[in-house]
């Protein structure tokens, strides 16, 4: 059964989509970027704080999916500057120290920030092991 998922943890979505959407064990989180939630204002710095911003978006998002980081199994990057590769891959370490998952990284276009993300993750049954 498809559900939305809203929550003021992470920033209004500014265009026609949800946040997140759960179907059966999956959740598909649209695609983030580094604006802080409680004022939803764009909140850039460099390639590490705009990546740390995203991430703790996700997670939120992800939280109110009744999910974690380490549930999800595949991630998409944007980069608006493939030069910012190994400065984001530092942050990614931080949020995911073992057994990150499947990725995909990508050269774009984005306006004004410099890091967008995506991701599925998958819902864990009552007593399955993470």
């Amino acid at each position: 059964m498809r559900k939305v998922i809203r929550t003021t943890h992470a920033p209004r979505p500014r265009g026609v989509y949800s946040q997140a959407i759960v179907d059966g064990d999956f959740v598909f989180v649209a695609g983030q970027g580094p604006i802080n939630p409680v004022t939803n204002e764009l909140e850039l710095g460099d390639i590490r704080s705009e990546t740390r911003r995203t991430l703790k978006n996700i997670q939120a998002i992800l939280e109110a999916s009744e999910c974690t980081l380490k549930d999800i199994v595949r991630i998409g990057v944007f980069l608006a500057d493939l030069k910012d590769f190994d400065a984001m891959n530092e942050v990614f370490r931080q949020f995911f120290p073992e057994d990150p998952p499947a990725r995909t990284t990508v050269g774009c276009a984005l306006p004004k920030i410099k890091i967008e993300i995506d991701c599925i993750a998958r819902r864990r049954k009552p007593g399955e092991q993470r």
